[in-house]
């Protein structure tokens, strides 16, 4: 297919809100652009007076530039909500509803969030109410308590005035909001960090990050998606692969997106594709195993592309996949760089890499000491955060020092194709030698391949370090790990010293593996030799 669109990082220096802005008018105000898991949809013409309208009696209740907390699921009015305060000039601070209230209060201090939006209906469906009553209790300062507006609260209230005040705006929208190149650098979006290495650390995304990364994804894209496709995006939009890349990307480039609440309902999604014949998936490799187990016949004919990313796609659900036809293209991102770094692409797929990078990407590969092949990735360019908002410092922005953000991610690239090696922090130094926790989970993918497994390290007195192998495969033995490892010619040394079998391996709302509650759970569980 021949290349639609290039990226110009001087356009991409605007708004949100007025990139949706443009999109309207490049589309069409009645190109219908969100559909949710009611069957409700969104013109553009209606997406922008609905963010119009809400976003001005938002703008009542907070102050330009706050920080005002998101506690809400994929439906349309998650993507009013963000676009509407984008328009006034407040900051959205997604908060995970799956985090738990421990998390949840340090994300709300550490971001300065005195205002959290959420719905009373969905409080109840999801039995969030004591974690509310505990935000509504966090003093974020002397005296000042989280306030909780409730949008079916904010709708009532909305009257024919409100209306025609949105009305007037939607039609003067191009002089109201000229001057969208003058807030491009602000903080448009706060995400969280898990939290599973201490407090969730605050990552401040501006503007222009969001915007560049979403026409970065579409030029590197180089044609394969258009407007004639139709998103499937059950990713939660408080991690940046939900927000950004299946979100933002789509309907800032005229795609039409089907939101559904939670990429955990196995046999919902599937359903939900087969009936608005979606023709590309955004998903991780956990959910992307769940839907292709669950679907029934023909439900996910449509899917032409899968974009996976979060963790490494197994060759299991590579090939559950190519029954429908479909093809998985594995990117990767972190949530730092809003977050896309790399993708495949139907012209350059090489199953077991993440791609090339997307345009604008500057890399440095640092050597790391032990590590013989590659180094550690660190990239610049214009969708790298402003910075940090940390728990110690709440906030105060913490900005990557000249521009470049470490990811902490051990890579090699050869002929443009970037392949992950490893987390810098998820290497063990064994005897002397350092050994790959990624790679020894590949090697027990390979004997189990149905199964999740998580390799683990534990200190050694004698080596250093040991590994432990957590799988939910009961019928592991590590005398089968062993034989596979000397038919490949991997080292004994790397083989686990123990299997610990677990019935479930924990998952973050985001679809990656939880790997502090996999340590814990692996404290507490027997194991085998």
């Amino acid at each position: 297919m021949s290349k639609t669109a290039t990226f110009d990082p001087i356009s991409a220096r605007t708004t949100l809100f007025a990139a949706l802005l443009d999109a309207k008018r490049r589309h069409g105000a009645a190109k219908v652009v969100l559909e949710d898991a009611e069957r409700q949809t969104l013109t553009y013409g209606r997406l922008v007076l609905g963010s119009l309208v809400l976003g001005g009696k938002l703008a009542g209740l907070t102050r330009p530039g706050q920080a005002v907390g998101v506690l809400l699921p994929n439906v349309n009015g998650l993507a009013v909500t963000v676009f509407g305060l984008n328009a006034f000039g407040r900051v959205a601070a997604m908060l995970n509803f799956t985090a738990g209230a421990r998390n949840l209060i340090s994300a709300v201090k550490t971001g300065l969030v005195e205002t959290v939006v959420t719905s009373r209906r969905f409080i109840r469906a999801t039995n969030l109410d004591d974690v509310v009553s505990a935000l509504a209790a966090t003093e974020i300062s002397p005296g000042k308590y989280v306030k909780i507006v409730y949008l079916e609260h904010v709708r009532t209230s909305i009257g024919a005035l409100d209306k025609l005040s949105g009305a007037a705006r939607s039609a003067l929208a191009g002089m109201l909001f000229a001057d969208a190149a003058s807030r491009a650098d602000k903080t448009a979006v706060i995400l969280y960090t898990s939290g599973t290495e201490g407090s969730p650390k605050g990552v401040a995304l501006t503007n222009t990050n969001l915007v560049s990364n979403a026409r970065q994804i579409y030029a590197h894209a180089d044609g394969m998606l258009s407007p004639a496709d139709t998103v499937m995006n059950p990713l939660p939009m408080f991690h940046s692969f939900g927000l950004t890349a299946a979100t933002l990307m789509p309907v800032l480039n005229g795609l039409k997106t089907v939101l559904y609440p939670s990429p955990l309902h196995y046999k919902q999604v599937p359903k939900l594709i087969g009936d608005t014949k979606a023709t590309v998936l955004f998903a991780t490799d956990t959910f992307l195993q769940g839907y292709g187990r669950a679907a029934s016949d023909g439900e996910l004919n449509s899917v032409r592309f899968v974009i996976a990313g979060a963790e490494r796609v197994k060759d299991a659900t590579r090939a559950m996949w190519s029954k429908t036809g479909t093809t998985i293209l594995e990117g990767y991102g972190a949530t730092e760089c809003s977050p896309v770094l790399a993708c495949n692409l139907p012209s350059g797929n090489r199953p077991g890499s993440v791609g090339r990078l997307i345009p604008g990407i500057e890399p440095r590969l640092h050597p790391v000491e032990g590590i013989t092949e590659g180094g550690k990735l660190v990239v610049r360019g214009p969708n790298v955060m402003a910075g940090y908002i940390l728990a110690e410092r709440p906030g105060v922005l913490v900005k990557p020092e000249g521009g470049w953000h470490d990811t902490g991610d051990i890579v090699t690239i050869e002929d443009g194709f970037v392949t992950i090696r490893g987390r810098a922090k998820r290497f063990a130094k064994i005897a002397g030698e350092m050994v790959s926790l990624a790679a020894v989970e590949m090697l027990a993918q390979d004997v189990w391949p149905d199964n999740q497994h998580v390799v683990i390290s534990l200190p050694d007195p004698k080596k250093g370090e040991q590994l432990v192998l957590v799988t939910d495969n009961p019928l592991a033995q590590r005398g089968e790990l062993l034989a596979h490892a000397q038919t490949e010619g991997v080292p004994e040394l790397w083989v686990p010293r123990s299997i610990q079998i677990v019935e479930q391996i924990p998952v973050l709302g985001s679809g990656k593996v939880d790997l502090a509650a996999t340590h814990t759970l692996a404290r507490q569980t027997r194991p085998t030799p």
